[in-house]
């Protein structure tokens, strides 16, 4: 049971890092830069806010993966989800 869910939060994880990386920062943060220069009243923060999201797209989503990757890849390794305190499986 416990591997089964490690692989489910590793795939959940790889797919919300590629949703909040593509979609959400990436295109969203395109759309929103269309969308604020296309307003006839336009804010230079809202058009920051987009670029800055196109920018840091990919740590975004690398971030938003790390999320469930690393718990799952934990559970996955050693099998009762602890890790000792230098990063590696405890055995």
């Amino acid at each position: 049971m416990k591997k089964i869910f490690g692989i489910f939060l590793v795939v959940s994880g790889v797919l919300f890092g590629v949703w909040a990386g593509i979609w959400w920062a990436f295109i969203g943060g395109i759309v929103d830069v269309v969308n604020e220069i296309k307003a006839v009243d336009t804010s230079a923060v809202n058009i920051a806010i987009g670029i800055a999201k196109v920018f840091f797209a990919v740590p975004i989503g690398y971030a938003a993966a790390a999320v469930a990757v690393l718990p799952g890849w934990a559970i996955l390794v050693t099998g009762n989800g602890s890790v000792s305190v230098r990063g590696w499986p405890n055995r």
